[in-house]
């Protein structure tokens, strides 16, 4: 009898430890927000308005009062607070912020190009391909993760990406896979919502003021938003060039603006996955640049003859990611390994036919 009871207690143990080693597991996320911020510097993220820029006159070309007003504080806290207020009240309290580079925390891009094609086709391909070298590229032959997991059954014909910039429609090769990428121009089509039509409108009223097949930001967030509502995708990609349009025009107020709706678009998107059971607490959001921007006098341009300019960051929070907030320890991460990153997220492994980066293993939950 004591031997009977003695096996039963040891397969007790054994089974309660599995299924504890099971709850430990992280649980992959079922959906994901992507936020790719074209050309917005770690510094501003980090430590907010940049004084030597701020209060610059060649730089501010509108009200410089008002910006200061807005975006200044003598507080490093309080400045980055102020100008993206969602990252730093919400992100950094139940996500993970990497790229801090005051602490050693260092995220690059892999390619030498350090602009904004090989940068998109870097992080969402999980390799760097030296022969995509333009802005003017064709399609780009590699595999990207978003068109790898639209082929998986649960996910098929669920991925969509809106963006600002029309090369995106390249980048992401929408001509090979067939996937919803809207870009600059175009209307949604299809059984729309009436808020879907208005959105259509709306783009076209808005000033066309880059002149370069460009929209701005506002419209691109609202197609995929009413996008969003009316058909519940699986991962929503949203990709917004007004940072690296307004840091090329050297129009620091604008800049600073537009990184402040960027975060107030973060924080809508947060409020509305939060109140809908689909994705409430099930869904992860990422956001990430293509390339970062020169300091001093050369904030306004990037490229592999700007120091700095490959200098970026990782932001991540929901399921399976690890709440560590703003991570200030020496590391190093490349944006090669956000595509594997993505994936993983999602309970896949990336595969193509070139290499793939291995995931930011340090963002998931152990």
């Amino acid at each position: 009898m004591k031997s009977i009871l003695h096996r039963l207690t040891i397969l007790l143990l054994l089974f309660s430890l599995t299924i504890a080693g099971r709850a430990q597991q992280p649980v992959p996320a079922r959906n994901m927000v992507i936020f790719l911020m074209d050309g917005y510097r770690w510094r501003e993220l980090f430590q907010g308005a940049d004084s030597g820029i701020l209060f610059s006159r060649q730089y501010n070309r509108n009200d410089s009062a008002w910006t200061v007003a807005k975006y200044w504080d003598n507080s490093l806290e309080e400045r980055r607070r102020k100008l993206m207020p969602f990252v730093w009240e919400t992100i950094a309290s139940k996500g993970q912020l990497l790229g801090n580079r005051n602490f050693g925390n260092f995220v690059n891009v892999e390619n030498k190009y350090w602009f904004s094609y090989p940068g998109r086709s870097e992080t969402f391909t999980g390799y760097y391909d030296s022969a995509v070298n333009s802005n003017d590229y064709p399609d780009n032959p590699n595999t990207n993760v978003l068109e790898f997991i639209d082929k998986q059954a649960a996910f098929h014909g669920k991925i969509a990406a809106f963006a600002s910039w029309d090369a995106v429609a390249r980048i992401l090769n929408r001509n090979r896979n067939g996937m919803l990428v809207n870009i600059y121009g175009e209307d949604v089509t299809g059984n729309l919502t009436p808020l879907q039509k208005e959105a259509n409108v709306w783009q076209h009223l808005l000033p066309d003021i880059f002149g370069k097949g460009e929209r701005l930001d506002a419209g691109t967030y609202a197609l995929a938003k009413s996008y969003f509502l009316a058909n519940h995708p699986r991962v929503l990609y949203i990709d917004l060039g007004d940072n690296d349009d307004f840091g090329h025009a050297g129009d620091y107020g604008d800049y600073l603006d537009a990184a402040h709706y960027a975060d107030a678009m973060f924080k809508d998107i947060w409020t509305t996955l939060q109140q809908d059971p689909f994705y409430k607490d099930q869904t992860d959001l990422l956001i990430f640049p293509d390339h970062g921007r020169g300091i001093g006098d050369g904030w306004t341009s990037h490229g592999s003859k700007v120091e700095h300019s490959n200098e970026t960051y990782l932001l991540a929070m929901g399921p399976g990611i690890s709440p560590k907030g703003e991570i200030r320890s020496p590391g190093q991460i490349y944006q090669a390994q956000y595509a594997q990153t993505i994936a993983a997220l999602l309970g896949f492994r990336f595969t193509a036919a070139h290499p793939v980066a291995d995931a930011v293993r340090q963002i998931l939950v152990p």
